[in-house]
């Protein structure tokens, strides 16, 4: 100190201080060792390492030195620093004499070698500065093993030895010794960097911060059957993410007050928006009221209130992998569709919600990582800026460019963000040491940006990860909050920076497909999702053009087909499968609802008759546009209306059958085989089809047990006239005996024989008129009174009877 006072004012650099300390110890140590005299004996050259880098292997990381707390995060002229944090014992035996000490290192002149202190670990004596002369230590007696203690330190920035504007390496180091070495030595080291910008800059970089809006997608393609279509969610999750504390609550409340770009999945919107208006849960089999309708209110009326003022960028619907699409889903006819109807559905979701209109030609590819073919697919569908990365699209310049730069044909314009910016708040941010060296090294490296080119403003895009968890984005927050002095930055939002002037040096090159990260490539959706999508939107197609109001089925299966192709089922290979499954399934399981009613074989009755066929209709909506074929496999021998195939069109009712009768002509007996196909009207099959054997005889069950009937009353009219003649022949003979007994006698036997042989025409007469009307009484048509022909139990009535020749109407509705 007695130095420092001779000049008024100044204070020894770190560099100073560190030289004056190497000389003290180099003249003093053998002074020091020929005067003390001890009991213990020094070690001995083996045992002393010569150089801190052998100290460095075999204790430097005994001791682990968490920094929970600096503050202020970016101090200015008459500051005072306070360091807060704490000690832990990892080696096996107690550390005593220990001192917490302060490091303050020399200037840092570039970004990259603020990158390579991050990743130092232990005690570096070329690397690590002496502790600071001037700084307090705070003193710990003894450490016991796997024990912890806590310190704090305050100095003021005077003391710190700061010499100019810059970034400067901060350490907090642990000093000690064990019984097994009892010699002060560095236990533990954290390190740190502190931005020191006492003034403001004259240029100021202009830093873009995307504060994301994004969670998986929960709502099926199912809906209630009232007339609002409650729609169904696959789970009540989202709740958890909406409550006081939860993910998508904090995003908000810490949003609201910090000068960001909103980056909005309108499908969150949409799916808290059904919520708020009521909404069902899948609950096993059956769909339960949804609890969570207040709580949706309350976060979309603060999310309202929130993005007043800012600018807000509105991804596609569901917001698609735009790297999946363009690998594995463009050569699947319709893929691309999808991207478009989600990029339309967009800015007038993000409207109709929160009464604001947003951007929506941008398009946002994972961790912004891009090649030909995903720039390609990105605007395709009219975005013409892409969110990129800097790790992806590399600058060879020793300073950072501004984000903004055309890329490739210079129809697209880049937004390159900045890879070590954007990735600053990726890891555990839940520990406060690890969020506190997040957000110093966030500061420090937006500070080293301005100063690599201080006399140019440049333009900065920060895009953090797509779901940052509370931690996260409180730590975010922290880091926004701390340039909020605006000395060396200040805020601009998406679409002024993707306006700004480009860099002429900087890259506009599209990095090749060999480039494209791994790790990456390994998430993304398989070809065999976007078949599936495929799948479901044709059925869709087909099954929406028979119906009375199709919009009721098309919008909640379009939005679903779109959450199919959601960036969110990275990494969730299972779920994502499940869901298109479920999908598929109720959408064929509403198909299947409009079919053809099996028919059991039918026998025609004559030459002619009528053939019918019955369509059921479960849905709760009519049906119309289809047709009904029907096929003879064999037309020599039966016509339908006239030719081998004939079609009648078909309209049934909401929850209703209807009987469509076909006329029927045969022209040789035997079996033929009907099919019956239902078709839309331009020709494309609707479900499967259904056969029926039409069995064909002119002489029917029912004619020949009329026959049959008419011969056997023949046979007892000739037994009753044998009977009688045989009575008369019997009668006559007597009569010849007895005329040898009388004249008297002889002649009434006479009058007796005439009289029953005119009584036995008569009652065979009547014998016959009676074996003629059957057992129904008179009137009944013949074989009623005999066995029924089986009726058809598929059909509403049996319509192939002779009285049944003509067709019925094919209005006709059966009501089920």
């Amino acid at each position: 100190m007695a130095e420092a006072a001779d000049i008024k004012g100044t204070v020894p650099s770190p560099a100073r201080r560190w030289l004056r300390r190497t000389l003290t110890v180099a003249f003093g140590a053998p002074l020091l060792a020929g005067l003390l005299q001890a009991p213990v004996t020094a070690p001995s050259a083996a045992a002393v390492p010569s150089a801190t880098t052998a100290e460095n292997a075999t204790g430097s990381k005994t001791v682990d030195v968490s920094l929970d707390t600096l503050s202020p995060s970016a101090p200015v002229e008459g500051d005072t620093v306070t360091l807060t944090g704490t000690v832990t014992n990892r080696g096996k035996k107690a550390v005593t004499d220990a001192s917490v000490e302060l490091r303050v290192g020399p200037r840092m002149t570039s970004r990259s070698e603020i990158e390579q202190v991050t990743g130092r670990t232990g005690y570096r004596s070329d690397s690590d500065p002496a502790p600071a002369q001037d700084a307090p230590t705070a003193e710990i007696p003894k450490l016991g093993a796997g024990l912890s203690a806590e310190f704090s330190l305050s100095v003021p920035v005077s003391d710190l030895g700061l010499d100019e504007a810059g970034v400067y390496q901060l350490g907090v180091s642990l000093t000690g010794q064990t019984s097994d070495r009892p010699y002060p030595r560095v236990l533990g080291i954290e390190r740190t960097f502190l931005p020191y910008q006492p003034e403001a800059t004259q240029k100021k970089t202009q830093l873009t911060y995307l504060w994301p809006l994004i969670a998986p997608s929960h709502v099926s393609a199912e809906t209630a059957t009232d007339d609002q279509q409650t729609p169904v969610f696959e789970d009540d999750a989202l709740a958890a993410e909406l409550r006081p504390g939860g993910r998508l609550d904090q995003m908000v409340a810490l949003g609201k007050d910090l000068p960001v770009t909103w980056v909005i999945d309108p499908d969150l919107l949409a799916t808290v928006d059904a919520m708020a208006n009521g909404y069902r849960v899948k609950e096993g089999s059956l769909h339960v009221p949804g609890p969570n309708k207040e709580l949706a209110k309350r976060w979309l009326g603060s999310l309202e209130k929130a993005v007043q003022g800012h600018k807000i960028v509105a991804l596609p619907f569901a917001d698609p992998d735009i790297a999946s699409l363009a690998h594995h889903g463009k050569d699947v006819p319709g893929s691309l569709g999808h991207l478009q109807s989600a990029t339309d559905l967009a800015g007038m979701t993000v409207e109709t919600i929160l009464h604001v209109q947003p951007s929506t030609d941008f398009a946002w590819p994972v961790d912004g990582a891009v090649d030909p073919a995903i720039v390609s697919v990105a605007t395709s569908a009219g975005a013409d800026k892409v969110i990129a990365r800097s790790d992806s699209v590399r600058d060879d310049l020793s300073y950072t460019p501004s984000a903004a730069r055309p890329l490739g044909n210079g129809s697209t314009t880049a937004v390159v963000s900045d890879a070590l910016l954007s990735t600053a708040f990726e890891g555990d941010m839940v520990r406060t040491e690890g969020s506190s060296l997040a957000v110093q090294e966030f500061l420090s490296q937006t500070l080293a940006i301005t100063l690599e080119q201080p006399e140019k403003q440049r333009s900065v895009v920060v895009a953090p990860q797509r779901v940052p968890t509370v931690a996260q984005a409180q730590t975010m927050a922290t880091a926004l909050r701390g340039l909020s002095a605006r000395r060396w930055s200040q805020p601009s939002d998406l679409v002024a920076a993707a306006t700004a002037k480009p860099d002429p040096n900087a890259s506009t090159s599209v990095p090749g497909s060999s480039r494209y990260p791994r790790k990456l490539r390994d998430q993304e959706l398989p070809v065999q999702a976007f078949r599936d999508m495929k799948t479901s939107r044709d059925e869709l197609n087909d099954f929406k053009v028979v119906l009375t109001l199709p919009e009721r089925v098309v919008t909640p299966f379009d939005t679903a087909i779109n959450r199919e192709m959601s960036t969110s089922w990275r990494d969730r290979t299972r779920a994502a499968t499940i869901y298109r499954g479920n999908v598929l399934d109720y959408l064929q399981e509403l198909t299947k609802s409009i079919q053809l009613v099996d028919k059991s074989d039918l026998t025609l009755s004559g030459r002619s008759a009528t053939i019918p066929v019955t369509v059921q209709n479960k849905l709760l909506q009519g049906v119309d546009h289809l047709v009904l074929r029907l096929t003879s496999n064999n037309k020599n021998r039966l016509k339908i209306n006239g030719d081998r195939v004939a079609e009648l069109p078909v309209k049934v009712g909401a929850g209703h059958n209807q009987s469509v009768k076909f006329d029927a002509t045969a022209a040789v007996n035997g079996q033929v085989p009907v099919t019956a196909q239902l078709y839309t009207e331009d020709g494309t099959p609707y479900g499967k089809p259904m056969s029926f054997i039409v069995k064909v005889s002119e002489i029917t069950p029912t004619v020949m047990l009329v026959i049959a009937g008419g011969v056997l009353l023949l046979a007892l009219a000739g037994v009753r006239m044998y009977t009688q003649r045989k009575r008369l022949a019997t009668q006559t003979a007597e009569a010849t005996e007895a005329e040898t007994t009388g004249a008297e006698t002889s002649e009434a036997e006479t009058s007796e024989a005439e009289a029953s042989e005119a009584e036995a025409p008569e009652e065979a007469g009547k014998a016959r008129e009676t074996e003629g009307t059957g057992a129904d009484g008179p009137g009944a048509e013949p074989g009623q009174g005999g066995a029924r022909e089986p009726e058809q139990p598929s059909d509403p009535t049996p319509d192939t009877g002779s009285e049944s020749g003509d067709p019925s109407a094919t209005g006709e509705k059966v009501d089920r």
